[in-house]
């Protein structure tokens, strides 16, 4: 439930329009839900502007589809994220009408009051520097939309061809907030950081040669970064990186 849901629920309450057990039904599962394999916080989206989102890894396909069946009872917008394809498939079969990105390992179906957000600063870049790269940026970039904010990404824009980057020179100095994300050595977020005055967001990524350590090194790289006004996320968190990017947006 969130803020229009409840403010909406509250107005018909108080005009008699509806009787106070149907509220009641409506709110006795704020704060969270217990499916016993899991508590559901369908009081998030009142707290941060957003619903729950379901972390896939490790869970059975049989219990992301009873949490993602739950939220769509209470109205709710479903996105899953790090499912594997068994999950992705039970949700497909399971739940009508849902999106799937097999290559970023999510899914999602939007309530139907979704709507995009207000009072935003103005538009998120995602920078990857791989098309090795893409399933963390598409993690990044699926998230940011299904909040509500708007998303560009830039593929395929690494060091290793630094003038592929400085062609979108215009729409990066526009930015509100720009993700770069990349494996390998970890250069790219150090070269946005340095050439815009909007925060950057770092995404190292598992995506290299033996030395690269799994992601380490782009990670080490990327906290040692000479530029400023770059943070930097955990490995592969493309999730994170876009959750950060959101909150910025909003301020």
């Amino acid at each position: 439930m969130d803020q229009h849901q409840l403010i909406s629920l509250l107005n018909q309450l108080y005009n008699q329009s509806i009787p106070v057990e149907q509220a009641f039904a409506r709110l006795k599962d704020l704060p969270y839900q217990d499916l016993g394999h899991a508590k559901i916080d369908h009081h998030r989206a009142l707290r941060k502007g957003y619903p729950e989102v379901i972390f896939c890894q490790n869970k059975t396909a049989q219990q992301v589809v009873e949490i993602a069946k739950a939220q769509l009872d209470h109205g709710e917008t479903i996105y899953g994220t790090r499912a594997n394809q068994e999950v992705l498939d039970s949700v497909k079969n399971s739940i009508e009408d849902v999106c799937i990105d097999s290559l970023a390992h999510c899914f999602w179906k939007k309530a139907p009051n979704w709507k995009k957000a207000e009072k935003v600063r103005g538009e998120i870049i995602i920078c990857s520097a791989g098309t090795a790269d893409l399933s963390v940026a598409l993690e990044a970039q699926h998230t940011i939309e299904i909040f509500g904010h708007s998303c560009t990404l830039l593929s395929d824009v690494g060091v290793a061809g630094i003038h592929r980057l400085f062609s979108y020179k215009e729409m990066l100095s526009k930015a509100s907030v720009i993700i770069a994300v990349a494996g390998m050595e970890g250069a790219l977020p150090s070269v946005v950081a340095g050439y815009v005055s909007c925060p950057v967001i770092g995404v190292p990524t598992s995506v290299g040669y033996g030395s690269h350590l799994n992601g380490m090194v782009p990670l080490f790289a990327m906290l040692n970064s000479c530029a400023s006004g770059l943070t930097v996320v955990n490995i592969d968190n493309g999730f994170g990186a876009a959750c950060a990017a959101v909150s910025i947006n909003s301020m």
